[in-house]
């Protein structure tokens, strides 16, 4: 077998639908934050969800430090704050209303749902790490109507039509 190219392994990849989030904690009082598309649930009991992230990242390390984060799912109308959180070397706060959760997180204003979560464990898996949080309390903010914000093929998308199967 030959070697699976980045390039083509992420295009495959690019054809899972998967939500947005934005990881956030607070250390030394300022807000830390980054965007997210490699999050799921763990367990139901105890309750246990994890998000990947790059080993490199600049975030990530403050959040660790901090032992505490949110999960940040963004609404369909967040897009611009997904490319905010994204971006590196700039002031991803500014503009973002948000408050802080019952640990301490950022909670951005607007987002579809939260969760409060405690770092629970920590993997290495290749260039990433997989951080396993316990979740100490959630909120579901958004109106039943609301619709969260995917990505799907390198893109920003809305679902077409919702119902149930």
């Amino acid at each position: 077998m030959s070697a699976i190219e980045p390039l083509r392994f992420r295009q495959a990849l690019g054809h899972y639908a998967s939500g947005i989030t934005v990881i956030t904690s607070h250390l030394h009082d300022q807000p830390i934050g980054f965007t997210c598309q490699s999050f799921h649930s763990v367990s139901m009991s105890p309750p246990l969800v994890s998000f990947s992230v790059m080993c490199d990242s600049a975030s990530y390390p403050a959040i660790r430090q901090a032992g505490r984060f949110a999960v940040n799912i963004l609404s369909g109308e967040q897009v611009g704050i997904s490319n905010q959180f994204a971006r590196g070397g700039t002031d991803k706060w500014r503009g973002v209303p948000w408050q802080p959760s019952p640990l301490g997180n950022p909670l951005i204003a607007g987002c579809l749902h939260w969760l409060d979560c405690e770092i629970n464990a920590e993997h290495v898996a290749g260039d990433h790490l997989i951080v396993v949080g316990e979740v100490k309390a959630l909120n579901l903010q958004a109106p039943a109507a609301a619709q969260p914000l995917l990505y799907f093929k390198g893109q920003y998308c809305n679902l077409a039509a919702h119902g149930t199967v």
